[in-house]
Parts: C-alpha cells; structure tokens; sequence
C-alpha cells in the first residue's frame, strides 16, 4: 500500500513556479522591457483560456508563459530604479518616513528599521513611496519609534547597489525590494504618533516579556534571554556564546518566530477553543484572530507571517470540511507571500524556510512511511495481545523512524541554504534538532501557557511555567554545548562559485518534486536523486576551511 503522504495535489504549482522563474530571471539581469512583457502575456492568457479544457499540453505552456511574464515584469515594477539614480552621489537629505518595522536596538543611542518615504524636498520626489532602511541617533531621553509613527528626519542618503554582495547587510536589503538607505541620521519632527492599534501592541510586548520574565530573571538571566527569544523572536537576549553556539548547531532556527512556535501556538488555541465548544467557523475566525494578533505583537517578521498564512490555509481546510493537505496549504501560502512581496523569494528566511517544509512533505513524511510499511515490530501478533513492552516499543520505533526521515530530508536542504547563507556547513544538526526540536515546543507550549497566565495577572502561575520552560532551555543549552564539541559537527564551508547554491536548490526542489510525483518508484531512481544532487554539489562545488 502507497504512503498516506503521497498523492496531494496542488494545482497552484502552475502558477507558483513560473511565476517564481519569472522572478528570478528578473533577479539575475534577464529583464524584458515591462511593456513587451505585458504585451506579450496578454495573448498568451488569452491562448490559455482558449485551450483550457480541450488542449492539455497547449493549456500548460500558455499558462507557464503568462505567469513567467508577469513574474518578470512584477519584480521591475517592485524594485523599480529609475536610470538617474545611478549618478545620485550620497547627499543629505530631509525626509518624511512612516515606520513600517525597527530593529531589536544593540545601542540605545541608535535606533534603525525600515520605513516608507512618504514626504520629501522637491529635487528628490522620485523617492515618494519608497521603502528604505534607515538608522537614526536618538537624544538622550528620547524613545525609538513606534510601528505607524510618520517621523521628519534629516540623514545622508546613498543608493544601494543594485547586485550587491551576497553575504552583506545590503544585500538582505536588495533583496526586500529597497533601493536607499539613510544612515547617520537624526528626528527632526514627528509628524504623526503611532496609532492606536500599535500603541497596543507595544504595550502588548511588553507585557509580554515581563510575563516571560516573572521567577527566572533574576536568578537564570541567560535562561530569561533564551526564552524571550524563543517566545518573542528577540534574538539581541542571546549572548554572544549563545548566538555563536546555536548557529554552529545548527539550530538557530528555533529562536525566530517561524512555522516550529506559529504551529504549536495555533494548535494550542484550537485545543482552548475547543473547550467553548464554539461552532467551527467562529473558531477558526477567533483563533486565526487571536494568532495574527500574536504576530504582530512579536513584530510581524516575515517568517512569522508565512507561518500564519500557511496556519490560515490549514485551519480553513478543515473548517470547509476538505482532507488535509499540507502541500496544497505550503504551495497557497507561497504564491499569497510572493504575490504581496515578490522579492522575499531571494531572502534567506523564505528559502529555507519553504526549502525546509517542502523537503519534509515531499520526501520525509513518505520516506518514514515507506521505512514503516517494510518493517513493523510484532506485525504477525495481533495489537490486542501485545504487552505494555511491545506496545512502549512500537510507538518508539514510529517515531524514531518518522523523525530520522524527516531529519535526513529537511538536513538536504539545511546543507545547501547553510552554506549558501551563512558559509557553514552542519552535519550534527541533524541529531541535534531529532532532539531539541521536541524540547523546544515544550519551552514554546510552557511560554504561552506563561503569556496567559500574565495576561490573567496570575504571576505565581507565570512563575512556575517559565520555571518549567527554563529547565527545558537548560536542558537544550547543554546539549548544544556537548553536539557543537563533537569533531566535524560544523565545518566553515563556501560554494566555489555564488550560482551554485541557487542552482543545486532549483534542481533539488525539481528533483523532489519529480520523486513525489512519480510515487519515488525505484524504476524511475527512487529515493536516491536528491540525496546525490546534494551529495555532487559538496564534492564538487564547495570548498571547506
């Protein structure tokens, strides 16, 4: 019998990969003039809305046609630079800005974050709309700005590279779709304060990591930090060892608000809502408000809000009474995020992210399936027979070899994004995640069940379950300090040329992709392909030292 896990469709991939290539033809330089490629999408839209139905093979080229266009011409029309640009010498500049997001600060003397241009002087009204980073030197006693504050400032402006190196700050900003950067600048004016809504959700923060907070921070400080950053995404709590050790491990992924905390926190209101025995439709608007809210009190960062997309996708399905299907929800939120920011396709946290969780449906979940299916202790014995021993035994083995799958499939593309971003190769990440990612939605249920404990002001409460979260985090800090000592744990790694990263990506995604559709039949390679395209690009295309 095929794996449960085979067999989802999701018909969105006809519009999500084109239109991805269309984007990242754009990216590396291969841009058509916007007219030509709206032009030319027109009769090709056209050509598939005729073909629909009665010409298959038609159909499908008409489509992908149109959606590479129009993925090309999206990314022009995101990242717009206007020939002139190119002489702008760095110059000061007076500016109007609405906040959109500030940086957790390292110095309280400085703030720094990302804004829209909202107001400038006459020669520079090109920019109007514009989004930027910016970095400004607070006065003394001043407060960093609010998310929706409109802010008179006065800093020097220099335009971003347009290709700028991959391992650089810029380079993260090119990628978000921003053109200019306004360093060394100050307040002159604020405009407009922050409104209402994110007033509450400063307050909201706050509170929150007082909350977190409450039994452990004077006593376990470092433990204190590893939970609000695990809770909050607030990263600047770990110390420099800390940060240092999680990376080496391969586990830094577990202190950004991503899929690993939006899905258990998700879960976790779903089980309280259950307890109202509300009819489905108000529970899933309540919990689906509840978590966006979560979201954006820990800052909207971007991994967090395509985690909640995919959640809404899932939780939908259910409500709407379909199978589930995780793949279909993964390739909907991919093409909802791609369509409202096209240029997160290139940053390191939508790659590996949507890497990682693809990896994990299309060749984890089956593999463990197909690794049960061949071998099940006592299979010949009837369950009714079974003694607690062999009953410990087979949920164990369930479980070992559904988490080595799934570790063995999401480490491929850990491998690739590792070294693409950070210059680092992790072969004792996948042990050490097989361990510490379920210690870590222990910490993440204990913080949340903190959160609301401190939102009911019941402080002995939040006191005890960041006790327990505090234990579980000594736990997982111990053990990275013992995974990252072992020989050949991590290793500084660099692909020889910047294309090869993004290509063994592409043929990897293709490749798994491929595999899910053929079943993984071994007449048509099985489940080796991905393993020795990966294998090939570290022999061949990377350097270690």
């Amino acid at each position: 019998m095929p794996p449960r896990s085979l067999g989802h469709r999701a018909p969105l991939l006809w519009l999500v990969l084109p239109y991805m290539a269309g984007l990242a033809a754009a990216h590396t330089g291969f841009q058509l003039p916007i007219w030509l490629s709206l032009a030319l999408a027109l009769p090709a839209l056209a050509l598939a809305a005729m073909a629909a139905g009665r010409w298959p093979v038609a159909w499908a080229v008409a489509v992908c046609a149109t959606l590479l266009l129009a993925g090309n011409a999206h990314y022009q029309l995101q990242r717009a630079r206007l020939p002139a640009w190119r002489e702008l010498p760095p110059r000061e500049a007076q500016l109007n800005l609405r906040v959109e997001r500030t940086f957790v600060p390292t110095d309280a003397k400085r703030i720094s974050g990302l804004a829209t241009v909202t107001q400038t002087e006459p020669h520079l009204r090109d920019l109007l709309g514009q989004r930027l980073y910016f970095s400004l030197n607070l006065r003394p006693a001043e407060a960093a700005p609010l998310r929706s504050t409109e802010l008179t400032v006065i800093g020097v402006l220099t335009l971003l590279p347009e290709h700028p190196p991959a391992e650089s700050f810029e380079r993260y900003l090119a990628d978000a779709g921003m053109n200019f950067q306004l360093k060394r600048g100050r307040v002159l004016e604020t405009v407009r304060p922050a409104s209402t809504y994110y007033q509450f959700c400063a307050r909201a923060a706050a509170r929150f990591k007082a909350a977190l907070s409450v039994g452990i921070a004077d006593k376990r400080p470092a433990l204190a930090g590893l939970l609000s950053a695990m809770m909050l995404g607030e990263t600047n709590e770990l110390s420099d060892e800390q940060h240092t050790l999680f990376m080496q491990s391969g586990t830094m992924h577990l202190f950004a608000i991503s899929g690993l905390n939006i899905g258990v926190i998700a879960l976790a209101l779903q089980a309280l809502l259950l307890l109202l025995r509300l009819p489905a439709s108000v529970r899933l608007a309540v919990s689906l408000g509840l978590l966006w809210l979560f979201v954006d009190i820990t800052g909207a960062s971007s991994s967090a809000v395509r985690a909640f997309i995919m959640a809404a996708f899932l939780q939908a399905a259910f409500v709407l009474r379909q199978p589930a299907n995780p793949l279909a929800a993964l390739v909907g939120s991919a093409w909802v995020v791609l369509l409202i920011a096209p240029q997160q396709l290139f940053s390191a946290s939508f790659q590996m992210s949507y890497g990682i969780v693809a990896a994990l449906l299309l060749l984890g979940l089956p593999m463990g399936e197909a690794w049960l299916a061949r071998w099940t202790p006592f299979r010949t014995l009837p369950k009714i027979t079974w003694v607690w021993w062999q009953r410990w035994f087979d949920v164990v083995w369930h479980g070992t070899a559904t988490a080595l799958a799934i570790g063995l499939a999401t480490t491929l593309v850990s491998f690739v994004t590792g070294i693409e971003f950070f210059q680092l190769l992790t072969p004792g990440g996948l042990l050490a995640n097989l361990v510490l990612i379920p210690l870590a939605m222990l910490v993440t249920l204990a913080g949340f069940a903190s959160l609301l404990c401190g939102l009911a002001g019941l402080g002995s409460l939040c006191a005890l379950f960041n006790h327990a979260a505090a234990l579980v985090l000594w736990a997982i800090e111990s053990l990275v300090r013992l995974s990252v000592q072992v020989p050949g744990a991590h290793l500084p790694a660099q692909f020889t040329a910047p294309w090869i990263g993004p290509a063994t990506l592409t043929v990897l995604l293709a490749a798994l992709l491929y595999g899910y559709g053929s079943r993984w039949a071994w007449r048509r390679g099985g489940w080796l392909p991905p393993f020795a395209i990966v294998t090939l690009a570290l022999i061949f295309g990377v350097s270690f030292g």
